[in-house]
């Protein structure tokens, strides 16, 4: 089949009451690894989960390599791997045999080998083959999410959900399973839902924004750094000074750095103010213009704006959720 892409096109989805949580979602998505950033309760779970099969959609449509999933969400379970952000695992069970179990319920077909051949292979591709048969209670936080990343792999999916995969992992934990994500990612749709922007630099060379249900762009990391290029600045100041500096600048973020408070903000005419000095801008700037912006109006003010990336609309940022308020689940989390 020719068309390897998850097309979306004008996904909406409406709760009672009535709770808007995805509003005219149009995104082409291709092989490879594609990150959907956005703040918690920005819409992104609901958006996994109809992909997944596990919501209908108010509207709009989706295909996987041309076949409808809304119509007929079998057709997307049968070439789907998903590790949703809380996975459930019986703790008193080895890893192998929870494994197994997660097979059987999946229904997956050891074609041409054992169940207990195809485990243990799977269980080697996500580094576990020591741990096979302690039990998942002693597992780390780590070993616990590639476990569900075997058994999301299993069949061989064409596309993989992730969300949130990161969550609480300590720095080697999160290196390892990076190593592992990008590996998938070579013959595959991967696609990856987060509100950290780290691991979205790390590993997607494209992505989309989304916030209150809205998609603010979708383009790569590269280009979302050069549009705030040159109007990204810095300074140390004082605690006593912030609200003042809220008031009067548009400011990404503010941190402490070896015990000192440090401030970037977004100066639309490139030139620094004073006390300030011009630094090099990143990912997280740019999604942090986008996710602070009163609306979606004022992004546009930005010199270059962040294209669309294969997206069904040309790049255009009309509407505005604070202008007309949307609202998300209590029950989407991310």
């Amino acid at each position: 089949m020719s068309d390897k892409t998850l097309r979306i096109r004008e996904l909406t989805k409406i709760y009672p009451g009535p709770v808007t949580a995805l509003n005219g979602i149009d995104l082409t998505i291709g092989p490879g690894m594609f990150g959907l950033l956005g703040p918690n309760g920005a819409g992104k779970t609901t958006l996994m989960r109809i992909l997944a099969g596990l919501l209908e959609p108010t509207t709009g449509s989706i295909s996987l390599f041309g076949e409808d999933i809304v119509a007929d969400p079998m057709k997307v379970r049968r070439r789907l791997g998903y590790l949703p952000q809380e996975f459930g695992f019986y703790p008193h069970l080895s890893g192998k045999k929870m494994l197994q179990h997660l097979l059987r319920l999946k229904g997956v077909e050891a074609t041409g080998r054992s169940l207990d051949q195809l485990t243990d292979e799977l269980l080697h591709r996500v580094n576990l083959t020591q741990a096979a048969d302690k039990k998942v209670s002693t597992y780390s936080g780590g070993m616990r999410q590639r476990l569900g990343i075997a058994q999301a792999i299993a069949g061989d999916p064409a596309l993989i959900i992730i969300d949130e995969p990161t969550a609480g992992l300590d720095p080697e934990e999160r290196h390892r399973f990076f190593r592992l994500l990008a590996e998938l990612a070579e013959d595959r749709i991967v696609l990856l839902s987060t509100h950290i922007v780290d691991d979205v630099s790390v590993l997607c060379p494209r992505l989309a924004i989304i916030r209150n249900g809205f998609l603010l762009a979708a383009t790569t990391p590269s280009e979302a750094r050069a549009s705030v290029e040159g109007r990204i600045f810095e300074a140390s100041v004082q605690r006593s000074d912030l609200a003042e500096l809220y008031k009067i600048h548009q400011v990404t973020q503010s941190l402490l750095v070896e015990g000192r408070m440090r401030v970037r903000i977004l100066e639309r005419s490139g030139h620094a103010p004073a006390g300030f000095s011009p630094v090099q801008a990143t990912l997280e700037d740019a999604y942090l213009v986008h996710v602070t912006s009163d609306t979606l109006d004022a992004l546009q003010e930005v010199p270059r704006e962040l294209p669309l990336y294969t997206s069904a609309k040309p790049a255009s940022f009309s509407g505005s959720p604070n202008a007309a308020p949307v609202e998300t689940s209590r029950g989407d989390q991310s």
